[in-house]
């Protein structure tokens, strides 16, 4: 048996914050606006696993106004998604990231980042797609206010029910 899970996220962009994605620092001159570190693609593929087994979203275990959650590293809910999915006997089978931004240009650090999200999910990095996209000048990421991101992930049972 498989599952199937969709996350989004999006943040503007705050002076004075370093640029995280996947849990990389990636040079820019403004982070994310967060109450934890901003990291929209571990945000988005964090719901996204939370989707794939029913266990609600992002929020609905880490608030935003719950001070332990106070810049923290988002890989802690990617990390928390991740065993509550092994307890239900599932593990990743794929992984696929689409990162919409204007600025900065990504496509130089595509790699790291699926290198980083692997060795997060504790997959190969075939198994993880990470793609950058432009908003073409529309909307928050359009207008470079901001970043957002999508993330799809297959779980596929490996024990119990």
């Amino acid at each position: 048996m498989v599952r199937i899970g969709f996350g989004f996220d999006s943040h503007r962009f705050a002076p004075g914050r370093p640029l995280i994605l996947a849990g990389l620092e990636i040079p820019h001159t403004m982070g994310l606006l967060a109450h934890s570190d901003g990291d929209v693609v571990l945000h988005a593929l964090t719901d996204a696993i939370l989707g794939a087994i029913s266990a609600g979203d992002i929020g609905e275990h880490f608030s935003d106004n719950d001070p332990r959650w106070a810049g923290a590293g988002s890989d802690r809910f990617v990390l928390h998604a991740l065993k509550l999915a092994s307890d239900m006997g599932y593990a990743v089978g794929n992984c696929d990231i689409t990162i919409l931004a204007e600025e900065p240009k990504l496509s130089p650090h595509k790699q790291a980042l699926a290198a980083k999200i692997a060795g997060i999910l504790n997959v190969d990095t075939s198994a993880i797609s990470v793609k950058a996209k432009t908003a073409e000048g529309m909307g928050l990421v359009g207008a470079g206010e901001g970043i957002a991101c999508y993330a799809n992930i297959l779980l596929k049972k490996i024990s119990g029910d």
